[in-house]
Order: structure tokens, then sequence, then C-alpha cells
């Protein structure tokens, strides 16, 4: 879906300035609660989405199409869990390895003996 200006349907998301406009503009529903609590873990997550795929040789409405999975999966994931769960940003995977440091199983207890 190159446009009359020949940008591409990537140079558009990436030139449209919030998370609503790229839901707009990719034509996915949204719940204004979900996306006010999530939206820069979901927009994140889109573009982790995003750099794994491939799309050479794809024409831009298979962009278009691509792009917009990738918001759909990105929004879903935070309908079903959470951002601590999700670990999107560096300061949950560190808090979750500090916790995983601190953590001893009860397996591993032994009794003192004087």
């Amino acid at each position: 879906m190159t446009d009359l200006e020949g940008k591409s349907v990537l140079d558009r998301i990436a030139e449209l300035s919030s998370a609503e406009d790229i839901f707009t503009y990719l034509l996915l529903p949204y719940e204004e609660a979900v996306l006010n609590v999530n939206r820069l873990h979901i927009m994140k997550r889109m573009g982790q989405y995003l750099r794994s795929r491939d799309f050479a040789g794809m024409d831009d409405d298979a962009i278009f199409l691509e792009a917009r999975a990738t918001l759909k999966q990105a929004y879903q994931d935070f309908v079903d869990s959470t951002p601590l769960k999700e670990k999107v940003f560096k300061v949950f995977k560190d808090e979750a390895e500090k916790h995983a440091r601190r953590f001893v199983a009860v397996d591993s207890l032994t009794l003192a003996t004087k």
C-alpha cells in the first residue's frame, strides 16, 4: 500500500504519533482501558515482533497484513497477561533476575546440627 507520496506501510506507521493512530491505521479495534495501561508495552512488543519478521519480497498489502497481525498479537499479549509477566522492558527483566537469585527452594533446606 505505497501511497501517493511513495511511502510504505512501515514508513507510515513510523510517522504516526500515538498508539491509537496505529490501531486506527491498521484497522484494529482496542479497549481504551487496556491501551491506556499497557500502551508502551504493546508498542515495544509490536516492534519486537516486526523486527523478527522478514519483509523481503512482500508487497505493501502483505506488509500491511503482517503489521496488523503483529499489533494484534502484541495487544493480545497484554490482554491475556501483565507487563510484569511479559517482561518487555529491562526493568522487569532485572527485577525477575533479582527475585530468582533471592529465591531459596524448600527442598534445598537442611537442618542445622550443633
